[in-house]
């Protein structure tokens, strides 16, 4: 049984400012910026593992999409990703290590070191 949506429109999943400033920092110039998609899917070294990806700014999100948005900035998240994202928050990091868009989830037990894969 397929859940509903519009239930889940409160999840609160957010955005951060570091987020929100690099996503309108790839924007083309005058454009608009990316949209930032996140899923979860099953895999990894814990059980399951986040993937990003960059949508132009024009692309139109799924009806099913809850949508983070900040400052101009959005992200994309769809229905089946939403309950292991509850209550988390999508950053942005640059470190000297190096700089990506990692999760902040309080659903997760552990995770890898690579901060991608996690188990709930």
């Amino acid at each position: 049984m397929k859940s509903d949506p519009n239930a889940m429109r409160d999840a609160p999943i957010t955005l951060s400012p570091a987020a929100a400033a690099r996503l309108k920092a790839l924007a083309p110039q005058g454009g608009a910026p990316p949209r930032l998609r996140v899923s979860v899917k099953g895999g990894g070294c814990s059980g399951f593992q986040y993937e990003f990806a960059l949508i132009e700014g024009g692309e139109v999100p799924a009806a099913d999409d809850l949508v983070v948005e900040l400052d101009g900035a959005a992200a994309l998240v769809d229905d089946v990703s939403v309950p292991f994202l509850k209550g988390s928050v999508i950053d942005f990091i640059d470190e000297l290590a190096g700089a990506e868009f990692r999760i902040r989830n309080p659903n997760a037990r552990s995770s890898c070191g690579c901060g991608v894969s996690f188990s709930i």
